[in-house]
């Protein structure tokens, strides 16, 4: 299913955006140091009313909430808003997120809404069977009319296995939910075709995938310095919606009423699938697609290459190079040998029998492997094209 989203305006129609994604970065919910790290309590009363309004014309709606590390390192008191160390962000989230849930709660009750908190990490949605379990608890939250509230479950979460920045957990998260739209409010109005600080730097209102060009837009710097994402993380963000189909917003909200003045103003930046995209993946290849975390890297030839995108499985023929170890089953990029990644898929062999099987021909497998050998190295319906 295509998605139907052709505007900014769309987001506040249930029948194009029946269910919508809302991420808020950490610097929207806690004021700067001057404003001494306290929550901007009227600003959230002003959003969470927004919510109540888009759940009373028929929407569903999913937040994805930062916060939890600044509001804790102010109440521990911690250096560098909590992010001297991981400890210290460990520490600071497990203190601040009580406080963020029961805020959502409190606000979200005011409309006769019930909070439903889940904090996950990235192997909640790497796994096949834990991220099928988020897809059923979301959809069962959601059918009962509560509105669930995300985080990073920064305090368990370590370097090697964490999203690191909400903008890609809430793609994941609205891959996992089938959701339509997926909406980045931040301390930024949109992607900009340079730096915003720049003379000249125009907003993009529509942008039709993110391809090389539009990456090099990206600027690595977040105004407030409290969060921990940047307009690379969002297009990351863009990409894994893609994939998906769904739709992706980044909009700010340093302004009262945020979503209406996406919505009703058009204040911001539309990503929309290309026209090669848009229509969904199956759901196992959107999992696929979306995962953060591989296990190694499979370089293909030119030839492998050109096959790939007409729909077939990868053959050992084409394979130069083997990168990682990672075992049958595994997860593994798949690259041109510019580097460029063109497919995730589900290896058919381990690391050690990829070596050995770079750049035969299928019927030479069973004299180098001593058995009968699987028909690809990655079967195409283990793939999905990025």
């Amino acid at each position: 299913m295509a998605s139907s989203i052709l505007t900014l305006a769309d987001l506040a129609d249930p029948a194009k955006t029946p269910r919508l994604v809302v991420k808020v970065g950490s610097s929207l919910l806690v004021d700067g140091a001057e404003g001494g790290g306290g929550v901007r309590r009227e600003w959230l009363s002003g959003l969470v009313a927004e919510i109540a309004t888009a759940q009373g014309r028929g929407q569903q709606v999913i937040v994805v909430s930062s916060g939890a590390i600044a509001l804790g390192a102010r109440r521990l008191g911690l250096e560098r808003g909590g992010r001297g160390s991981l400890a210290d962000a460990q520490a600071a989230a497990a203190v601040g997120q009580i406080a963020l849930s029961g805020l959502w709660a409190e606000l979200l009750a005011t409309h006769g809404i019930a909070a439903a908190q889940l904090l996950l990490t990235l192997e909640d949605l790497e796994d096949r069977g834990r991220y099928l379990n988020v897809t059923a608890t979301l959809a069962r939250l959601l059918d009962a009319g509560a509105v669930p509230v995300i985080n990073e479950n920064d305090s368990v979460a370590t370097e090697e296995i964490r999203f690191g920045d909400n903008d890609r957990l809430a793609a994941r998260v609205a891959q996992a939910a089938r959701a339509d739209a997926v909406l980045l409010l931040s301390d930024v109005d949109g992607l900009y075709d340079r730096h915003p600080g720049e003379a000249g730097a125009r907003r993009l209102s529509v942008v039709h995938g993110v391809t090389p060009d539009i990456r090099a837009m990206a600027s690595p710097l977040s105004a407030s310095g409290m969060g921990s994402g940047g307009m690379a993380s969002k297009l990351q963000a863009a990409e894994i919606a893609e994939l998906a189909g769904i739709a992706l917003v980044i909009g700010s909200g340093l302004h009262p009423a945020p979503i209406a003045r996406v919505v009703n103003e058009g204040e911001g930046t539309l990503f929309l699938p290309r026209a090669a995209k848009a229509k969904r993946a199956a759901a196992r290849k959107v999992w696929l697609g979306g995962r953060l975390r591989l296990k190694g890297a499979l370089t293909v030839d030119a030839g492998a290459a050109k096959a790939l995108r007409q729909g077939s499985s990868l053959l050992a023929r084409g394979i130069v190079a083997t990168e990682g170890q990672f075992v049958r089953g595994d997860a593994v990029a798949i690259r041109d040998e510019g580097g460029a990644v063109l497919a995730h898929g589900l290896s058919e062999y381990d690391a050690t029998e990829c070596a050995v099987l770079i750049g035969h021909h299928s019927s030479e497998h069973a004299d180098l492997l001593g058995y009968a050998p699987r028909s690809a190295i990655v079967h195409r319906d283990q793939l999905v094209l990025l």
